[in-house]
């Protein structure tokens, strides 16, 4: 698929451009069909993102937030995505709706959050890792296989966590797809993802629309 690119200074400045775009596609949102559906990553530029984000005007409380993906581990375990987002959004009334990786059955738990999932997403937010992946589809993972579910287990562990994650049909709900991208080590990654390299997870990600927020670090000759 096509990606618009912007190359931006720094990391700060990726989460500053990311803020605004969020806000923006809110607004409109809401504005078209009165609420406002985000699906979010893990990471660190999320994060920051979120900070940025408390300070412009947002309908959060239209807003409906889901989780790309999650680390399978107790609700207090630092690793969990869900304590970066909750700790990010503060008390902005949002409506947050956690993938259940607590749960006792975690393959019923899986159809339960597909279930919720409403028929379109407004605006997903990705990452891209080194390696190619993006959400928790690893390479070499048997999830990248996943056609028939919107919400998968991850076969192995990946950096010491089973994950519970979108799949390719669930990412391919976006009305728009946002990768924020940092630092030079992903400057190869970025690079088959702009050339739709379908040998990296991210390449096989679809959406209606996706926009890359990259700094030059990540971005290098791509920066023009």
């Amino acid at each position: 698929m096509q990606h618009q690119l912007e190359v931006l200074a720094d990391g700060d400045a990726v989460a500053r451009a990311a803020a605004r775009f969020v806000a923006d596609r809110a607004t409109a949102a809401v504005a078209a069909g009165g609420g406002f559906t985000l699906a979010v990553s893990g990471g660190r530029t999320p994060w920051v993102t979120f900070a940025h984000l408390r300070q412009l005007d947002v309908p959060w409380e239209r807003t409906v937030i889901y989780q790309v993906d999650e680390r399978c581990a107790p609700a207090d375990d630092p690793d969990r995505n869900l304590a970066h987002l909750r700790a990010a959004l503060g008390d902005v009334p949002a409506d947050v709706r956690p993938m259940p990786v607590e749960a006792a059955d975690p393959e019923a738990a899986c159809e339960e959050y597909a279930a919720s999932l409403p028929e379109f997403l407004d605006l997903v937010h990705l990452g891209l890792g080194p390696d190619g992946h993006t959400a928790s589809l690893v390479p070499g993972d048997p999830v990248l296989d996943v056609a028939d579910r919107l919400v998968s287990l991850t076969g192995d562990e990946y950096q010491g966590r089973r994950r519970m994650t979108l799949t390719y049909p669930a990412l391919a709900r976006a009305r728009q797809l946002l990768w924020l991208v940092e630092g030079a080590e992903k400057r190869d990654a970025l690079t088959a993802l702009l050339d739709g390299d379908r040998s990296i997870p991210a390449g096989r990600v679809h959406g209606d629309a996706s926009t890359v927020l990259a700094d030059r670090a990540a971005a290098g000759d791509l920066a023009g």
